[in-house]
């Protein structure tokens, strides 16, 4: 596969046209308004996730006036657009203001109707092809789908998706999501496909269900989903994630038990995130504040330093905005220059394949 060249944007408005640029007496206005709604709703955004632990510590310091209600940690990106759709006359504590999606889900989310848009200021340092012209949904970040493993329970460290299947690894290997609800876990599935031959896209994600079909029948799949404690505890030795994930847990687990993380040798997918704000946002000046600050220099360094590429990242590092030790934590950029960056549509299709298939090809209930 061939890398495709990723593009990164970001936008803002404030109170006046939701898709002006921001500047400094908007930006003041929008923080006054923001501050007057006093709350941000936020789901699925576990702490250890891209350094969204200090991120959220980050806009609280900076804007304390607002509080953080923080739904849902764990739910995957299906069923963030869920709580949106069910949530559409509350007011309430329920409904998020914001969302952090699959690529996938973007223009799925703006076909419902779903989400609003909204250019933050940094919008031109946001790609192009990684962000929606109107401003619907914009690219936060990405990584690359690797093996976290327990070295106390795997003797020797899988390096590409075949190693998986071999006997050795019974009852060890665990997906860390859904793949009928969670971005992580569906795109696992399509990197597996194209390791084994598909085109990503539709080929990639029957034969990515064929290969958890054989892993599943080797008894080498553990249908519970993965995370730093059940590696820990045991219970998924091996757990196929983000990179950045992965790297997250081991440097919480502190050698205990230590931790391998490894990008496969094939199949080297790259995952972009999305940010959106809902349709029917309780708190829509809180939520374009909160975006602003994601895409500020602040925000997308706390990103980096979470072990994700940031969206502004090429602008950034040209910009000298960077600092040099958050570049020498990452991995070998080899890692990174064999990713390959599915389209939309590529996207699109491995998800209607996986979602719609896991349960005839695969019948393994993850949860």
């Amino acid at each position: 596969m061939t890398t495709k060249p990723m593009h990164w944007l970001v936008g803002a408005a404030a109170l006046l046209a939701s898709t002006a640029l921001v500047h400094a007496e908007d930006m003041a206005a929008l923080e006054a308004a923001a501050k007057a709604e006093g709350m941000l709703t936020t789901i699925a955004l576990p702490h250890s996730w891209c350094g969204y632990g200090d991120v959220i510590a980050g806009f609280k310091a900076k804007y304390p006036e607002i509080s953080v209600n923080e739904l849902n940690p764990d739910a995957g990106s299906a069923d963030e657009l869920e709580a949106i759709r069910a949530n559409k006359g509350n007011t309430g504590p329920q409904a998020p203001d914001v969302i952090d999606v699959g690529l996938a889900f973007g223009p799925q989310s703006k076909e419902e109707g779903l989400i609003q848009p909204y250019k933050v200021s940094t919008w031109d340092e946001i790609p192009d092809s990684a962000k929606d012209p109107d401003g619907y949904w914009y690219a936060d970040y990405y990584g690359v789908m690797s093996f976290m493993v327990n070295k106390d329970l795997v003797d020797n460290t899988p390096t590409d998706w075949a190693d998986l299947l071999k006997p050795e690894y019974a009852g060890q290997v665990a997906l860390a999501g859904d793949p009928r609800a969670s971005n992580q876990a569906i795109l696992a599935v399509l990197a597996a496909g194209m390791a084994n031959g598909g085109a990503a896209g539709k080929e990639a994600g029957e034969k990515g269900l064929e290969y958890f079909k054989a892993m599943n029948e080797a008894g080498n799949f553990v249908p519970v989903i993965g995370k730093a404690g059940t590696l820990a505890q045991g219970a998924t030795p091996i757990v196929v994630m983000w990179d950045y994930n992965a790297l997250a847990a081991r440097d919480t687990l502190a050698g205990n038990p230590p931790v391998d993380v490894v990008v496969p040798k094939t199949g080297v997918l790259a995952g972009v995130y999305v940010q959106a704000i809902s349709a029917h946002a309780p708190h829509p000046n809180a939520a374009k504040l909160w975006m602003e600050y994601l895409y500020s220099d602040e925000g997308q360094n706390l990103w980096l330093k979470g072990y994700c590429h940031p969206a502004r990242f090429n602008a950034m590092a040209a910009a000298g905005k960077i600092p040099q030790e958050l570049m020498d934590a990452l991995p070998p950029a080899e890692s990174y220059e064999a990713a390959y960056f599915p389209t939309i549509e590529e996207q699109g299709t491995n998800k209607e394949a996986v979602v719609g298939g896991w349960d005839a090809v695969v019948g393994a209930n993850v949860q």
